[in-house]
């Protein structure tokens, strides 16, 4: 409302709330997706749960998700960059194999085109998906960093968990139940427009991601016009 040009306090704010019955929308406790494979070869850790990136294109987080339908279950992939958390990539898929996170994936990097060996570092968990040979080939053909947390430690991959859990408490408990996958995919879409350019987020200023990273270059390009 801030934005809007309303000076209301919070405490106001949740005054209100209280007295029109309304809340927030609460996340559920999160399910356990990640399914190790213990023979493939992981690679180490390079964030040690430090989800902070000097720049966009520094650090991308990555998990995925499922979600009841009427028809089975649907999963549902994120790429995230976490200098503004925003969404730079997903999917959503009839089965969990590595096929389906590899396209999220691959929307990365077309829509981000990072510089080969710039010094990207891709993070997830040690989902089997992830630690395939087809994922970690691809980042490699990308010049990109993998990084892998611990087993069934959601804390070593802790921002990506967040923004499921945004995902899931704003979309899917909210509107569902759900039909079918395609139900899901258009308004996995709309979620993801709505979080990506019109969502506040208060770890960034209370700005929506496309604005924090709008900022971030024209930062970049005043002293270059002064000079």
């Amino acid at each position: 409302m801030q934005r809007e040009g309303f000076d209301v306090a919070r405490c106001t704010v949740q005054r209100l709330m209280r007295e029109l019955g309304l809340q927030g929308v609460i996340r559920g406790k999160p399910v356990r997706t990640t399914i190790s494979d213990k023979a493939a070869p992981c690679p180490l850790d390079h964030v040690n749960r430090q989800f902070h990136a000097p720049a966009p294109n520094r650090l991308w987080v990555s998990d995925f998700t499922y979600v009841a339908t009427w028809a089975g279950f649907a999963y549902v992939a994120f790429v995230i960059d976490v200098y503004a958390r925003y969404i730079v990539g997903w999917r959503v898929s009839r089965t969990a194999h590595a096929s389906f996170v590899l396209d999220a994936l691959e929307q990365a990097i077309h829509d981000r085109r990072p510089v080969h060996r710039g010094g990207l570092v891709h993070h997830s968990d040690r989902g089997s998906q992830y630690v395939s040979i087809r994922y970690t080939e691809r980042l490699a053909e990308a010049g990109i960093e993998p990084s892998v947390g611990s087993v069934g430690d959601s804390y070593d991959n802790a921002l990506a968990e967040s923004i499921n859990g945004l995902y899931k408490a704003e979309v899917i408990h909210r509107r569902g139940p759900w039909r079918n996958i395609e139900s899901v995919e258009f308004a996995t879409l709309e979620w993801v427009d709505w979080f990506n350019h019109r969502r506040l987020l208060e770890p960034i200023g209370n700005i929506p991601p496309a604005e924090a990273e709008a900022n971030f270059y024209a930062a970049l390009e005043q002293p270059a016009m002064a000079a």
